[in-house]
């Protein structure tokens, strides 16, 4: 009988009789073995809890959020439908249209300045305005401390308007409720403090609290100017019947050229679903990379436990247990310990999301909705059983093929087992099977294609790296040189590069690991030093906007007259809509979806005689200072690579409904990193100056006279509004906190998850540590020449490991910086050199405490044992 018979001589125990016998059989032979704890699984069942449940918690708090638009979907959007235009109110057509469709909302958003009126001087702060009419607001409720009606708080009394606002603006202007606050020409009075909102936004980023007025409290203010930044809404509810993606379809049909940005209740908040959507896939590639790395653990913790079972397996053979019974039989004890590995880790994923909130609830206009959300958890645990199939059927497939004989030659030397081709080809599929879920259900394919190129190149990379490993250190055990003057250094090669060694184990596991930290570590290291160091170093220190074309002059004669003021630039800004690109309509176009954001709606646009700084012509030249002629126009190159154009291609904008048609002239490569005034597009003079417009300018000052810029504009222009580039940066750092945070998180499990395959790496090979120490106790070796020699061993494989994933991580890093995110990398050495100690310490740590068990072993016990 061979090893690889399925048919006994004579009716055994499981022979074929059938095969629901024979399963029955192997489920009565794993259930008595399983009888005797989970001992061999240990590592097994951590490795998938952790890595289930990264991915279930992840998956569950996107889909928390999505449920939470869903259910709220009307309230967010303020109703059925929001139009938006920018500059521009609706005509009277369009408002006729709206209203005899359903209820319809008017509201206006601008920033502006608001300052303390009357007695009580504080410094100005700047806030998002909001300007609601009377049907404000059409679903949800406005909640106001004190307790009263949004109309009634706003209603005009004893000659001032209403106003609530943010309790933030009340401790920053050092006011209290009954107070009154400026803005522009008008004065309002702080009735009560603004707790919520229904429709709070589609943006995670805001730059100041948020201020609601009434509209003819707006209009009083005086901040409306002609190209003032202004943000109209109209609010639809509507009617009872009509559908929602008919009614729109028949809205665009009557003013094809309105220009207005349309969201319906089916994507009532679409940056922050995109958002979600995006921080949800990445941090889901993490945990798949952390599950990857547990797989290389359940693998090896599987075999390392059928290693155990040799003898059992053998003797099995001896009295006729086909092959099949073998494999069915250890299958079903993995799988049950798969299934609760991945239960735990459901468990875990389900529960974990709520402890979430704390973290991003700041970020998030919507209150998700929790609870059991199958969608996640089915895909986690289709995650994990792939992931156990694919790591565990090698061995299981090689325990299949003990032979009988295996029972007395395995005492002797240990035969090394290849699995049948079809066990291959099924290990291989469910890897397969594995990407291709992955690939799949990601939001962005190209991510998800990306990450499952990089993770085969890296566990290619690891293996090769811990084969050549082995055979190095197997090569230059050899030396007789190290052996005679390194005594130590020649034990720990000798270990290395013998049979069944850790050392790819070790390898890969952790190295995967250290991959992903280091990665994480290099992108949020370059993204905080963009936030507080270059950047500010370059960036202005005020943006100033909605300056009107009769207060330029005066505007520039302000900022002079400030000492400290340094470099000024102001440009005028004008609104416009890309309608076609090469005279097709941009609808029909295929446009890359890092463009895309270009043609959506209205954007701002400039015209200079002179290249602005902080971005370099590319193709074509720039048009001479006196330029007179046909409209031409400079783009940004990036831009321009989206849209499927070059130089000499035309654009077709809509300004005001006026079309201008201009050729290309030039592109561009826009440092947009500098904060510096730049556009998308720049018109060559000629063509733009009579159109109605305003002015922007940034401002560069010395720390020390920042207060005086802004003082000396905002108190002789009461419209312009200052936005303090430090507060912005501010306020964008703690967004990117937040999100260092998760993935630090989720980067971590990838390191538990390495840490504990290197724990059960060192424990499966704790016989043949002991067996190699009571040998060199035999020969005279001191217990420090054994500790030494291990410690070294393990401090070379940590240490090797840092350096691979060293390399990978910084690679990767700068391909996501620079390809994706299109901003600089710098190495940072810090996170390379932690990982690299650290690496190394936590490997010497666990080898230490293995080799120190295995001092503890006495020649007499071992060889009495074995």
């Amino acid at each position: 009988m061979t090893a690889g018979d399925d048919e006994p001589a004579r009716r055994q125990p499981g022979g074929d009789a059938g095969a629901g016998s024979s399963w029955a059989l192997a489920l009565k032979l794993a259930r008595r073995e399983l009888r005797g704890g989970f001992r061999g699984f240990k590592v097994m069942l951590a490795c998938l809890t952790l890595g289930v449940g990264a991915i279930a918690a992840i998956g569950s708090f996107s889909a928390a959020v999505k449920e939470g638009i869903a259910r709220d979907a009307r309230t967010l959007l303020g109703g059925d439908v929001d139009l938006s235009l920018r500059h521009r109110a609706a005509t009277d057509a369009q408002l006729q249209y709206l209203t005899t469709n359903g209820a319809v909302s008017a509201v206006a958003r601008m920033r502006a300045m608001a300052r303390a009126a009357g007695d009580k001087a504080s410094r100005p702060a700047l806030v998002e305005i909001k300007a609601v009419d009377g049907a404000y607001p059409l679903f949800g409720e406005v909640t106001l401390a004190p307790a009263m009606a949004l109309q009634t708080a706003l209603a005009p009394a004893m000659g001032a308007f209403g106003a609530v606002a943010e309790g933030d603006l009340l401790i920053r202007l050092g006011l209290a409720l009954g107070d009154k606050v400026r803005l522009g020409a008008a004065e309002f009075v702080i009735r009560a403090v603004l707790i919520r909102e229904p429709d709070r936004g589609s943006g995670v980023f805001k730059l100041g609290p948020r201020m609601i007025i009434s509209q003819q409290g707006l209009g009083a203010t005086g901040l409306v100017q002609p190209g003032s930044l202004i943000h109209y809404h109209y609010k639809v509810g509507l009617a009872a019947g009509m559908e929602v993606d008919g009614w729109t379809a028949k809205l665009t049909a009557a003013f094809p050229d309105a220009g207005w940005r349309l969201r319906t209740v089916k994507n009532p908040v679409p940056r922050i679903a995109r958002f979600v959507e995006r921080f949800g896939l990445f941090l889901t590639l993490i945990g798949l990379g952390a599950l990857l790395i547990g797989g290389i653990g359940v693998g090896n913790a599987v075999k390392s436990y059928l290693d155990g079972k040799t003898s059992t397996i053998a003797t099995l053979k001896c009295l006729g247990a086909p092959a099949k019974l073998i494999f069915r039989t250890y299958l079903i004890q993995v799988m049950a310990m798969t299934a609760a590995g991945i239960a735990l880790g459901l468990i875990i994923g389900a529960a974990l999301p709520a402890l979430a909130v704390s973290a991003f609830k700041a970020y998030l206009p919507i209150d998700p909705r929790f609870g059991l959300h199958g969608e996640p958890l089915a895909l986690a645990a289709a995650y994990g059983v792939l992931t156990a199939l694919g790591f565990t059927l090698w061995p299981l497939a090689r325990a299949r093929q003990i032979s009988a004989a295996g029972l007395f030659r395995d005492l002797v030397s240990t035969t090394r087992r290849r699995p049948p081709p079809a066990y291959i080809a099924a290990a291989l599929g469910a890897v397969l099977a594995l990407a291709a879920l992955a690939y799949a259900t990601a939001a962005s394919r190209e991510i998800a294609l990306w990450f499952i190129g990089a993770t085969t190149l890296a566990l290619a990379a690891f293996s090769a790296e811990a084969y050549g490993l082995r055979r190095g250190a197997r090569w230059l055990a050899k030396k007789g040189a190290i052996r005679r003057r390194y005594l130590h250094l020649h034990l720990a090669l000798a270990n290395l590069g013998r049979p069944g060694a850790p050392t790819a184990i070790i390898v890969t596991s952790l190295g995967i690991g250290l991959t992903l930290f280091i990665t994480l570590a290099e992108i949020e290291g370059n993204l905080e030093r963009q936030i507080r160091q270059t950047i500010p170093e370059r960036a202005p220190s005020y943006y100033f906007i909605d300056i009107q074309p009769d207060q330029a002059e005066a505007f520039d004669a302000v900022i002079a007259s400030v000492p400290g003021a340094g470099e000024l630039r102001r440009m005028p800004s004008l609104r416009a809509r890309i309608v076609r690109i090469n005279g097709i309509e941009v609808d029909r176009v295929a446009i890359a979806p890092n463009a895309r954001w270009v043609v959506r709606g209205d954007r701002a646009l400039t015209y200079t005689a002179t290249p602005p700084p902080y971005s370099s012509v590319v193709a074509g030249e720039w048009w001479p200072a006196d330029y007179s002629g046909p409209p031409m126009i400079s783009l940004d190159a990036g831009i321009a690579r989206g849209f499927g154009v070059g130089v000499g291609d035309s654009l077709t904008f809509n300004i005001l409904g006026r079309e201008i048609t201009a050729t290309i002239a030039n592109l561009r490569r826009i440092d947009w990193t500098s904060l510096a005034m730049n556009f998308v597009v720049i018109f060559a003079p000629g063509t733009l100056e009579d159109a109605p417009q305003t002015h922007i300018a940034t401002v560069k000052a010395a720390p020390d006279s920042e207060e005086a810029v802004r003082s000396a504009v905002t108190s002789r222009f009461a419209n312009i509004t200052a936005i303090h580039v430090r507060d912005a940066l501010e306020a964008a750092a703690a967004i990117l906190a937040a999100i260092a945070t998760a993935g630090r998180a989720a980067g971590a499990v990838a390191l538990i998850v390495g840490t504990l395959v290197l724990a059960g790496a060192i424990a499966a090979g704790q016989r043949r540590r002991i067996y190699d120490a009571v040998v060199l106790k035999i020969v005279g070796a001191r217990r420090s020449d054994i500790l030494s020699a291990f410690v070294i061993e393990f401090a070379i494989v940590g240490l090797a490991s840092a350096v691979l994933a060293g390399l990978f991580g910084c690679a990767a890093a700068y391909l996501i910086l620079t390809g994706v995110m299109h901003t600089s990398w710098v190495f940072l050495p810090g996170p390379v050199i932690v990982a690299a100690l650290g690496c190394t310490a936590v490997t010497m740590a666990f080898g230490f405490a293995g080799t120190w068990r295995a001092l503890g072993q006495t020649a007499a016990s071992a060889l009495r044992s074995a």
